[in-house]
């Protein structure tokens, strides 16, 4: 049996890169593959190969345009959808126009295999947001000819059906929740709080980049997070998921504040396991970063959400802790409000941290159902 697998991989963003992860376990559990029978579809073919042992093809050929982009992406991959006997399209929040890109790419190797007559499914995927006319006509096409589709939360489902998807939409949540891996001890009382921290606004990273309000959240983040070391008395480590933006971002912060003592930055190209090692050191991660919430989780450590980002919002509402999400427009507005979240975290711990297992424990259920919809998809051919 071949598999191939689509999706933003070997972008030294280690969140996608643990959805990977767990996208490989589940296939390896579920069929008769071995590393060898995967073709990862990456953004740099030899670390994805190298690094698990699966072959691998540029995930696009850049053109001219973006149409010339799509159209040589097709015409050279197609050749190799055509020989899997299934195409895994995700997880992670491809299903989107955001970058004006990920719509029309996916979309393309959707009709790659659809084609060629080879099984799809959409998995796991976080939609929107989806703004263009051609964006919101790709996904349709892509959902369309999917064997299923499942998606990481209710928000991203909704839009589909907004958008015009008519198939049954399964939310399975991340794939990268399947990585489940809880740590032997937990805290008396929390002390060392990791933090991760998305370079939003900053021209270098961001779509709409913006040196003021780069710098004003900059500050905001520094003058909050020395308010928590002051109040609650904790030591703060900064850690990144996207190696190396967010280490610059964290250094730009930690440049205005004030208790660098009590800073340190992990200036590192941090795997999945070892990001999983690390939010278990944790006692509490703030994180803006998605997967680092997520891998927080797995590792059954409380967290508290930075929303940058609707799909942050969204996974604070699936686990039922939007009270412990805080927007950046408040970080910015009150200088006190990481350290109040913490407060409230230290004032009911132990209830904290057993409803962190809980959802911990559940979340890795529900990810694991989902190796129920590839053998479907497989076996409905």
């Amino acid at each position: 049996m071949k598999i191939g697998i689509v999706g933003n991989y070997g972008n030294d963003n280690n969140g996608d890169e643990a959805i990977l992860v767990g996208i490989l376990s589940q296939l390896k559990s579920t069929f008769s593959v071995k590393n060898e029978d995967i073709t990862v579809f990456s953004n740099n073919t030899q670390q994805t190969s190298e690094r698990y042992g699966v072959k691998s093809y540029p995930l696009y050929y850049k053109q001219g345009n973006l149409y010339k982009t799509f159209y040589k992406t097709y015409m050279t991959n197609q050749k190799y959808v055509s020989q899997f006997d299934l195409l895994v399209i995700g997880g992670g929040g491809i299903l989107m126009d955001f970058y004006r890109r990920e719509a029309h790419l996916y979309g393309t190797y959707a009709l790659m295999a659809k084609n060629s007559k080879i099984p799809y499914i959409v998995y796991g995927c976080g939609a929107g947001p989806l703004d263009t006319i051609s964006g919101r006509f790709m996904i349709r096409l892509m959902c369309k000819h999917a064997e299923n589709i499942s998606v990481r939360d209710p928000e991203s489902k909704q839009l589909l059906k907004e958008i015009g998807v008519k198939k049954d939409v399964k939310v399975i949540g991340d794939p990268a929740f399947s990585l489940h891996k809880p740590k032997e001890v937990q805290a008396a009382k929390p002390v060392s709080i990791g933090v991760s921290a998305v370079p939003i606004y900053n021209a270098n990273y961001w779509p709409s980049g913006d040196v003021d309000k780069y710098e004003t959240y900059v500050k905001s983040m520094a003058i909050n997070l020395d308010h928590t070391i002051e109040n609650q008395n904790v030591i703060i480590t900064f850690f990144a998921t996207k190696y190396p933006q967010d280490v610059y971002v964290t250094k730009d912060i930690q440049k205005y504040m004030k208790h660098k003592e009590k800073v340190k930055i992990i200036d590192a190209n941090l795997h999945p396991d070892r990001l999983l090692e690390m939010t278990a050191s944790f006692d509490i991660v703030v994180g803006t970063r998605l997967h680092s919430l997520i891998l927080a989780t797995n590792s059954q450590t409380p967290i508290i959400a930075l929303s940058y980002h609707q799909k942050v919002t969204n996974f604070m509402k699936l686990i039922n802790a939007s009270e412990r999400c805080i927007s950046l427009e408040e970080i910015q507005q009150n200088p006190n409000v990481i350290a109040k979240a913490v407060a409230n975290m230290q004032k009911n711990w132990e209830e904290v941290m057993e409803e962190t297992k809980d959802i911990s424990e559940r979340l890795y259920s529900e990810a694991m159902s989902g190796k129920q919809l590839m053998v479907k998809a497989v076996k409905d051919k």
